[in-house]
């Protein structure tokens, strides 16, 4: 009897548009609990269904990597808005020798192609793609994590507020971990705990924090996180869900440091000026007080 291969899923395509079969692997870095594309063996995989991220650099690493791991003449399906990659995916599957058919459905624009025997291109798109060190930043950082190549202003706007922070805390949604050097570097902390959605994120933060104090979490902090009795939590929130504003992120996670503070434990946050955290805040702290407004960014420090 022919072994059948597994397939393999990227994302979370819209049912209407791509056939995934429930019993697919997931893949996506930013679904807590997927595998990881980058270990999964060479040929491995009979289909693959890829949403393709939005960034050039990181939608070309994540087809390589989908090539790498098909199966010679297994089928590739990548699929993006047209107006967040989809109008490029079809010249970039080419560019990696594809045979490639192309549709259009809501908004979509769709591409699939058997893997070909000899793919073009893969080394160079999973060395752009992958893990880097990054000489200004001074920091490891991986193409698709949020704020990869650069310093983003309301992060650094939070850590040159933060006063010395003391006991055991936690930052919510720690990227790379920019804010938890600052944290990390009052010998008052305790303990820290680094939580962030996307699998990158945390593996460069772990990279990044070489600290015993320190434990790291790929963890959606919607769903909660088990911590309790916390001195302080630190974050700045995310407000986007797969390219569209949803302001309710930033409201779960003030919703979860809430949950995980102590009576008279602090959180600070820093936010986009025009998002409405205040209410949540008053609901659930004693005390909130706005400490700074610069450059379209606020900082709240609130007392639980």
């Amino acid at each position: 009897m022919q072994d059948t291969k597994p397939n393999g899923v990227y994302g979370t395509p819209p049912a209407e548009l791509a056939d995934i079969s429930a019993a697919a692997i997931q893949f996506s870095p930013l679904i807590p609990g997927s595998g990881q594309l980058e270990e999964q063996e060479v040929g491995s995989l009979g289909d693959m269904v890829v949403l393709a991220p939005p960034g050039t650099v990181e939608r070309r690493y994540t087809i390589a990597l989908a090539l790498r791991a098909l199966a010679p003449g297994g089928s590739l399906t990548v699929l993006a808005p047209k107006d967040k990659g989809g109008s490029r995916i079809a010249k970039e599957l080419k560019g990696f020798s594809c045979d490639v058919s192309e549709t259009s459905r809501r908004h979509h624009r769709i591409c699939t192609c058997p893997r070909p025997p000899l793919p073009t291109g893969l080394d160079d798109a999973l060395a752009e793609g992958g893990p880097r060190l990054d000489e200004t930043l001074d920091l490891w950082t991986w193409p698709g994590v949020f704020s990869w190549n650069r310093l983003d202003p309301g992060s650094v706007l939070l850590e040159q507020n933060l006063p010395p922070l003391s006991g055991r805390g936690a930052d919510f949604g720690c990227g790379i971990g920019i804010l938890a050097r600052a944290i990390l570097a009052s010998p008052k902390v305790e303990h820290l705990t680094l939580i962030d959605i996307d699998r990158r994120a945390a593996a460069m933060a772990e990279r990044n924090i070489d600290d015993p104090r320190t434990s790291i979490r790929w963890a959606d902090i919607r769903n909660g996180t088990n911590l309790k009795g916390l001195d302080f939590v630190v974050m700045n929130p995310p407000f986007h869900d797969g390219g569209a504003e949803d302001q309710s992120l930033g409201q779960a996670f003030i919703r979860r440091a809430a949950e995980a503070l102590r009576p008279g434990g602090v959180l600070w946050l820093v936010a986009n000026r025009h998002l409405p955290y205040e209410a949540v805040l008053k609901t659930l702290f004693k005390r909130v007080t706005p400490k700074i407004e610069a450059n379209g960014y606020k900082i709240y420090e609130a007392q639980k």
